[in-house]
This record gives structure tokens, C-alpha cells and sequence, in this order.
């Protein structure tokens, strides 16, 4: 690796955005003549054989084979299902994400759905629409118990927003001795019963792996019962498709309010979009005017410890 390694910003980032990204990351000390931000696919590959790191929306296509220098790989997403990780791993490349830089939003976004189905908004919005004056009485989320399966950066701030409403919380993740104090029952992934049991709102916000895929399916949504509402803000393979079309279909579990699903866009023949206690909206719970400046803070902070030779304490390594 050189003494100044190249960073290159891939066409898949965009063009505006990635033009962006490197003005930012050059006010933040990353050298000018070390940043390159590409437009199109051919200007990806022609600096993609010298490219030390380099930041990507998806990946371009072959990278691995045709980027001779490449150590390091940043998305600029928190998932990264989609990339091929066993490769890049055998490749000796480090592979990180962005989790932490849609935290505040989706977190946020998952407080507006739980208050949501708490008031009954979603119905209420319906009666407008058809200028129906109907009273119907509300709840509050004070003193509910919410679920959370997936206590990572986004699941962390779910988990504060919903304590400071005086929800009780409980929340599973691996490793236990790093739970927020945000969480007020800490649970291990073999505990999922047991979480789903006491939940009145679960929410999902893990990332999607093979022990993942398919992990609630229809005896977690039995445990969740007539009273519970599913939040999905994870991947749309994490939850059982046609177990939980079911569900909502027969009210066995209350609602659901879904930013992911196993196709993207939502199919206009899926029977979620007619059901009364679905809310659905378009993967967009990570969006916010602040993004690009929490992406530039974290990417400058890598390339700093990339250019110093700490790859292995790049921030939020993967791989």
C-alpha cells in the first residue's frame, strides 16, 4: 500500500453523491490528489487496478478480479448481505459498513410506527380520506414491552427512544456483555420465544445471515399474539413472507409495519398493500438530510487509520 493510498468512490455510489462525498472528505483532510470519485462505470474501471479502497453503493461487477491493489472496501449501507463476504475475506480484503449513520433515523422512523399502531393512526388516516368522523380511543406506549431482535447501532436507538417513553425493553443480541443500559432484559438469540412471549411490539434489526434468514416465521408469530405488532426494519427475508401474510390476514398478530421485503419494489399484486393493519412504506426508514455528513465523518476517520496501516481497527469492520 502506498503512503497515500487511493480511495476511489465507485460510479454505484452516484454521480452527484459520490461528487459530494469527495468534496467532503476533502475538507476533512483527506488528500485531493488521493480521492477519486467516478461517474460512470468506465471511469470505475479505469482506476479501479490502482485503487487501495474504495467506497461502493453495490459492487461493481468483478471487482475483485480486476483491482490489483484493493485492501479495503467501505458500503455505504449497514447491511452487506448482498456482497460476496467469503471472497473478499479469502482475498485478504477488509470490508466495512455504515452502521450507525441511519441509527437516528430508523430508530426514529421505528418510534412513528409504534406510536402509530398505539393511536391508531393508520385508521384514522383512512377515515379522512373518506371524510368519516369516527372517535376511536388511542393507547399509550408507557408501560409496554417492545422486543428488539438485533441490539446493534440501530437496534441501540430504538432502544433508548422507547425507554425514554417508558416502554420496558428487551433485547437480544450475541454477545451480552455489551448491552446498552438503555436495555432492560437482556437476552441471548436462543431466548427468541421468550422475547416474542413478552413482546407488545418486536421489532427486527438484525442483519440478515443464514441463522437469520427466516427467523420469524409462524410459531414466533403465534408467541406474538392477537395483541402484537411486527416492525420490520431489517431485511425482508428475516421474517417468513407467506407465515406472515397469514398472520395479518387472520389477525393472529395485530399488525405490522414493514420498511423491507423479500422484493423490492413491493410487488402491486401483494396482499400487503390491501391489508388494514400493514403499514408499508418504500425501504426508506434510513433516509435523512444528515447522512452525507455522517458518512464523511466515518469514511475520513477510516481512510486515516487505513492510511496509518491499521486496517485491522478500521470502524465498523465487517471483515
Amino acid at each position: 500500500m502506498s503512503a497515500r493510498p487511493t480511495l476511489l468512490i465507485a460510479h454505484t455510489v452516484g454521480p452527484d453523491r459520490g461528487g459530494d462525498l469527495r468534496r467532503g472528505l476533502v475538507d476533512a483532510g483527506v488528500p485531493a490528489d488521493a480521492a477519486v470519485a467516478a461517474a460512470t462505470p468506465a471511469e470505475t474501471d479505469e482506476h479501479l487496478a490502482a485503487a487501495d479502497g474504495i467506497v461502493v453503493g453495490r459492487l461493481p461487477e468483478d471487482l475483485l478480479d480486476r483491482a490489483d491493489s484493493l485492501r479495503w472496501i467501505q458500503t455505504l449501507s449497514s447491511g452487506t448481505d448482498y456482497l460476496p463476504r467469503e471472497a473478499i475475506a479469502d482475498a485478504g480484503v477488509a470490508l466495512t459498513n455504515s452502521a450507525g449513520v441511519h441509527a437516528e433515523p430508523i430508530g426514529e422512523q421505528v418510534l412513528a410506527y409504534m406510536l402509530t399502531f398505539e393511536r391508531d393512526l393508520h385508521a384514522l388516516a383512512r377515515q379522512q380520506a373518506e371524510s368519516r368522523w369516527e372517535r376511536r380511543e388511542g393507547g399509550e406506549l408507557r408501560g409496554k414491552t417492545v422486543g428488539i431482535v438485533g441490539v446493534g447501532a440501530i437496534g441501540t436507538r430504538v432502544a433508548e427512544l422507547a425507554s425514554a417513553f417508558g416502554m420496558e425493553v428487551w433485547g437480544i443480541r450475541r454477545d451480552l456483555g455489551s448491552m446498552p443500559s438503555a436495555v432492560d432484559e437482556a437476552r441471548s438469540p436462543e431466548d427468541l420465544h421468550e422475547v416474542c412471549l413478552a413482546a407488545d411490539y418486536l421489532v427486527l434489526a438484525c442483519p440478515l445471515t443464514d441463522e437469520t434468514e427466516g427467523l420469524i416465521g409462524g410459531e414466533e408469530l403465534r408467541l406474538l399474539g392477537g395483541d402484537g405488532v411486527l416492525v420490520n426494519v431489517a431485511r425482508g427475508e428475516v421474517c417468513d413472507r407467506e407465515a406472515l401474510t397469514g398472520a395479518l390476514r387472520s389477525h393472529l398478530i395485530a399488525g405490522a409495519a414493514l420498511d423491507v421485503f423479500e422484493e423490492e419494489p413491493l410487488p402491486a399484486d401483494s396482499r400487503l398493500w390491501d391489508l388494514s393493519n400493514v403499514i408499508v412504506t418504500p425501504h426508506m426508514a434510513g433516509s435523512t438530510p444528515h447522512k452525507l455528513d455522517r458518512w464523511t465523518d466515518l469514511i475520513a476517520e477510516n481512510y486515516r487509520r487505513f492510511a496509518d496501516g491499521d486496517a485491522a481497527d478500521l470502524r465498523n469492520r465487517v471483515r
